[in-house]
């Protein structure tokens, strides 16, 4: 039986030791600031993109990775006979999932088995950890698909958008649906669910925060949570308060509260933050 390597993308949130330990190869995106160019994770760090998106003139923009690039990364990986399982980002945020199928299709299509996570961020990286824990365990890939699949139906990723000016710049909202919602000062909850992204809640000031949060500490403390993720852009002390919320409600529970990444950020701008868990049966 060949071995299986697990790859995914860039806009993953994964920490370097979950990398290293589990040899997740993570091929990055590019990510472009007032017409400067940066590899993601390599040359810019989520703190400095941070700073520099508040200091740019225009929205950052990403790219996905070159089909090229892609099948570098393949051709690398598959030399020594080993299998390849792909987990990108949701199709409806970024072309990755497709450079990566066509770099497939070049290289050795029987050979690498690109999936469409449908999520980003930590609701990505639930799927990629447990397949890496799948093959680690001797998984087959049609096993370690089976719970790929079941960890993606059980994961929730709700966030809040504290101001729309992003998404709107972005094309994520429709302009008429912006320019009311910046004008009466909205906050808007968004799901991302099934590939798409839904606006679920809206309101004015902090009443629609302080509601998600104790909806999804609720949630968080009467399901079967297995891990939780708590992504955010530039709000650090806040979120730190939120983790030691959740470790009140069930101390042992796993939770990585981290800066989001850049294709995240981009989108949802400053203030924005998201509460991410999966839950077993």
């Amino acid at each position: 039986m060949s071995k299986i390597k697990i790859v995914t993308d860039s806009s993953v949130q994964l920490t370097a030791e979950e990398i290293k330990q589990h040899n997740i190869t993570v091929v990055p995106l590019t990510i472009t600031i007032d017409g400067k160019s940066y590899v993601d994770g390599v040359d810019i760090d989520r703190e400095t993109f941070v700073q520099k998106m508040k200091e740019s003139e225009d929205l950052p923009k990403t790219s996905q990775p070159p089909i090229g690039q892609f099948a570098e990364v393949f051709e690398e990986l598959t030399a020594d006979g080993s299998e390849l399982l792909v987990l990108t980002m949701t199709k409806s945020l970024s072309g990755t999932v497709d450079s990566a199928r066509q770099a497939a299709e070049m290289v050795n299509p029987d050979k690498i088995h690109v999936v469409d996570s449908t999520f980003i961020d930590r609701a990505l990286s639930f799927q990629v950890l447990e397949a890496a824990q799948a093959v680690e365990a001797g998984k087959t890939l049609e096993e370690t698909l089976a719970i790929v699949d079941k960890v993606r139906e059980n994961t929730q990723l709700q966030l809040v958008v504290v101001n729309l000016d992003n998404l709107i710049k972005g094309g994520r909202l429709g302009k008429v649906t912006g320019r009311i919602a910046t004008m009466l000062n909205i906050k808007a909850v968004l799901e991302v669910k099934d590939s798409n992204l839904d606006i679920v809640g809206r309101g004015r000031g902090q009443k629609v925060v302080k509601q998600f949060i104790n909806d999804r500490l609720d949630k968080i403390k009467n399901e079967n949570v297995k891990g939780v993720g708590i992504s955010y852009v530039d709000i650090k002390d806040q979120m730190d308060a939120l983790t030691d919320q959740i470790h009140e409600i069930k101390p042992d529970l796993p939770v990585l509260s981290y800066e989001t990444t850049p294709v995240v950020a981009t989108h949802t701008g400053l203030g924005a933050f998201a509460i991410i868990y999966y839950t077993e049966d």
